[in-house]
């Protein structure tokens, strides 16, 4: 195909974009210096370029075809993760975010060079996937509102692909998080039947959680992540206690009851000893819901390149670019790309073989063209 050998022709501009998003690390919300490079990328290409989507560093840039036709999307994020590193909070690239905006953006360049016959292409460099807020944000910005089809890539740890392998749906599972705040009555600990002991609350709560029974056909689970209880002095009974449980399920209808679940849980394990609870949901990401004609679709890119495709990866991670099909109504696949990449992502001791940018810039440069130049 042509357009293998335009993104071919652009094999040391690739790595070079690679090796400078590499240096320039940013944390999220704070991508401005890999913003601007992007941003002038793409408009040297020749794209129509917004920048600062909904006053963040966030860019949606378009390039449009002769004719009209259908909005394809493809979205790679930018943020690193933040490392403690020699005693100082240290930005880096431990999730491969710079390899993903890297295949994105030279997949752009070798589209704008060929042109597009029918249709629009909505290139979105998205910020704080880490966070999981950038994809609600760009979003609301209401600037996508048009678009009928994204495609997303991520690179994926050896134990779900090796290089050379990519699926086109990578099923990330839902999750979320919630709070749970315990209230009871301080007292001497020699006089503990004039208190509410906010431990003994959490204990009970801890129990409740652990209780927890959804359909096993679908995978779930919920954990406590945070107990702090306790005070100064080791003989008084404890008036408040402070709890997080993280919540994981394979679907978003089972997110849904297991959020419900755990919070009775929470409410009835501290009713046990007569204690009071807030209970704060702290939101989380959906999980998957692809297209199943754009996963199809996207799966002939990846045959096309690498000669065969995965069948789905189910990942019990998050990723806030399920928010594009949940929320934003859009028809979504998502490329998991092998790349040898050990010992796993947000590692900061992650490594994996480069030559897996230049395939993924690849598949995605054909599924954009195939669709917008058949």
């Amino acid at each position: 195909m042509e357009i293998l050998k335009i993104v071919e022709s652009l094999k040391d501009e690739v790595y070079s974009i690679y090796n400078h998003l590499h240096s320039i690390p940013e944390k999220s919300w704070e991508e401005y210096k890999t913003s601007e490079f992007i941003k002038g990328k793409l408009e040297e290409a020749g794209f129509n370029v917004t920048a600062n989507v909904n006053n963040t560093t966030g860019i949606i840039a378009v390039l449009k075809g002769k004719e009209d036709g259908i909005v394809y999307s493809v979205r790679a994020d930018m943020d690193a993760l933040m490392f403690n590193v020699d005693g100082a909070e240290k930005a880096v690239h431990a999730c491969s975010h710079d390899a993903n905006s890297t295949m994105a953006l030279a997949a752009a360049l070798a589209v704008a060079k060929k042109g597009i016959k029918k249709g629009t292409l909505k290139m979105v460099f998205q910020p704080a996937e880490e966070v999981l807020g950038g994809a609600e944000s760009m979003l609301e910005s209401g600037l996508l509102s048009d678009v009928d089809e994204m495609v997303g890539i991520h690179l994926r740890p050896i134990q779900e692909a090796k290089l050379n392998q990519a699926t086109p749906a990578l099923s990330h599972g839902a999750s979320g998080f919630m709070n749970a705040t315990i209230k009871g009555l301080n007292s001497h600990g020699a006089r503990p039947h004039l208190g509410i002991n906010a431990i003994d609350a959490g204990a009970a709560i801890v129990n409740a959680i652990n209780a927890i029974k959804l359909n096993p056909s679908v995978p779930y689970s919920v954990k406590t992540t945070k107990f702090i209880a306790g005070g100064s002095a080791p003989n008084v009974i404890p008036d408040k206690a402070e709890m997080v449980f993280d919540m994981r399920a394979q679907t978003n209808e089972a997110m849904e009851e297991l959020i419900e679940k755990t919070k009775q849980a929470i409410i009835n394990g501290a009713k046990t000893v007569g204690a009071e609870v807030e209970v704060e949901h702290r939101g989380g990401v959906p999980g998957a819901a692809h297209d199943k004609d754009v996963v199809n679709r996207t799966r002939e890119a990846i045959i096309e390149v690498l000669g065969e495709a995965m069948d789905p990866i189910i990942t019990p991670g998050g990723e806030d670019f399920h928010y594009y099909s949940t929320k934003g109504n859009i028809k979504t696949a998502y490329i998991g790309l092998g790349a040898d990449l050990t010992p796993g992502l947000h590692s900061i001791d992650m490594v994996y073989n480069k030559e897996a940018i230049l395939t993924g810039a690849k598949i995605i440069a054909v599924a954009v063209d195939s669709r917008l130049n058949s």
